[in-house]
Order: structure tokens, then C-alpha cells, then sequence
């Protein structure tokens, strides 16, 4: 498959997702989003796949959404894709335009290696982890445009930072350091501009090598399904996905590995 706006390429059972308009610090167009949305369907779809990179070109992750393109924007534009389902056996939440990210069972990395704004930061948190560079810097953005929490982050960002942290971004859509990103939760770990990238493809190759692809999907379905439910639910749930673990042969394999000190060798069934 072709795209114009992102480059896609899989190596060592990683997949990554780079939006590629660095002279524009990749800000988000239409063709973007549908470059983005393939590509994920694509990683999300290849057995050869175990984890997911979505990381920008250039100096910048996402600057926002492109002014030109803004500048003439249909209203109606706004709710468009919003019915287009990504996995219909996960949570109509994880179906609309955006929100997909938590649909896919394989780990979604945001490589954030610079500027993360706006849209490119409702990307970065849908992601299941953000490592960042410690010389990024983080805005909403919206409220300093005229506009409102756009795409679900005023329900996504309040369980990443906190109630009182997420008022404070959108409200004030003020600038974010690296290092205040880290400190409330934004991100999950920094790194320096030089060893972003072989810090986050070592964790990247860790989960591809050593982590039941099955035990991932699972887990990550449980994560963002217990928003919710009740305590009971989710261990009910629990216990029912432990007696078809029990069954599967990455359990088996994850305790003969173990057991024989070798690396296992898991198939992700």
C-alpha cells in the first residue's frame, strides 16, 4: 500500500508509523489521518507485528492541525468517520474518528520526538505509552484557537493527568515541558534527542520478544474496558479470560521457557 503524508515500515516485529511532512512539523491534514488510520489497520492485521511506533519526521511529532487547512474547514467536516468501526468486537467508545488506538491488540508506542500539539497530541495520548524527548515541548492548543476539547480528550486526558492537571491544559493551552510532562503523567519516561529512538525501539523489541502477544491483547482490552465497570465486572472478567489462559498455549510456553531458562517462544494462542 501507498501513502503520501506518513511512511510505514515493519522490522524486527515492529511496526512504525512516521508522519512524514517535516516541513511542516507534520501538521495533520485529511490525508494524514486516512495514511495513519491504513497503516494501523495494516500493523494491527500483520502477524509478523507485535508492537506499533507512531513517531514524527523531522524536529517536531505533530504541530496540530494544518492552519491552511483549518483556515476553510466545514463544520461538518467535524463529525465525519465517526461511524466507520475499527474491530466491531471491541467498545463502540474505541470506533469513532480518532479513538481507535485502544481498539488495536497490539501496544501503540508515541515516539514524541519533538513538538506535540492539538490534534498530534490527542494522537499521542489514544497511544498506550508516550516516551518523549526530553527537549519536546506539549500544548492542547484548542482553547488559544477559539476552539473547544476536541475528539474525546477532555475524557481521555483527565485519566491520564488527573482532573485538576487536564482543566489546567485545555483551560490555559499553555506550553509543557518535557520535564513537567513527565512529572504529572503526560509521558512515560524521557530521554535525550540522541537516545530517543534506541530507548524506545529497546523497549519496543522487549514486549515483541518477551510478552505473549495473547496476554497483551487481553490485557489491554481489560485496561481500557475497566473505565467502565464495576470492581466486580472487571474481575469477573478477569476470571473468565484466566480459564481460557490457563488453556492457551503462550501459558504453556511462558512456564516452559521459564522453567528451561530459555527465551520463549510465543505464537500469541
Amino acid at each position: 500500500m501507498s501513502y503520501e503524508h506518513i511512511l510505514y515500515e515493519v522490522s524486527d516485529r515492529i511496526a512504525t508509523i512516521t508522519l512524514n511532512r517535516p516541513d511542516r512539523m507534520n501538521a495533520w491534514t485529511a490525508i494524514m489521518e486516512r495514511d495513519v488510520r491504513r497503516a494501523m489497520e495494516a500493523a494491527a492485521g500483520d502477524d509478523d507485528v507485535r508492537v506499533i511506533v507512531l513517531t514524527g519526521a523531522g524536529r517536531g511529532f505533530c504541530a496540530g492541525a494544518d492552519m491552511e487547512a483549518l483556515k476553510g474547514i466545514d463544520p461538518n467536516e467535524v463529525r465525519r468517520g465517526d461511524n466507520i468501526p475499527f474491530d466491531m468486537n471491541r467498545r463502540a467508545d474505541w470506533q469513532t474518528r480518532y479513538a481507535y488506538y485502544p481498539a488495536i491488540k497490539k501496544p501503540v508506542i508515541a515516539m514524541l520526538n519533538g513538538a506535540t500539539a492539538g490534534i498530534g497530541l490527542v494522537h499521542a495520548l489514544y497511544c498506550d505509552l508516550r516516551f518523549a524527548a526530553d527537549t519536546a515541548v506539549f500544548t492542547t492548543a484548542f482553547a488559544r484557537r477559539g476552539l473547544i476539547a476536541e475528539h474525546g480528550i477532555s475524557w481521555m486526558l483527565p485519566r491520564i493527568v488527573g482532573h485538576a492537571n487536564a482543566l489546567d491544559l485545555l483551560m490555559s493551552a499553555r506550553r509543557v515541558s518535557a520535564a513537567e510532562a513527565l512529572r504529572i503523567g503526560l509521558v512515560n519516561r524521557l530521554s535525550t534527542p540522541e537516545t530517543l529512538r534506541e530507548e524506545t525501539y529497546a523497549y519496543a523489541r522487549d514486549l515483541a520478544d518477551f510478552v505473549s502477544p495473547s496476554a497483551i491483547a487481553v490485557i489491554k482490552r481489560q485496561v481500557y474496558d475497566v473505565p467502565f465497570q464495576t470492581l466486580a465486572e472487571a474481575t469477573i472478567d478477569a476470571n473468565r479470560e484466566m480459564q481460557v489462559a490457563l488453556k492457551g498455549n503462550d501459558f504453556r510456553e511462558g512456564v516452559a521457557s521459564f522453567v528451561e531458562k530459555r527465551p520463549p517462544r510465543f505464537t500469541g494462542t
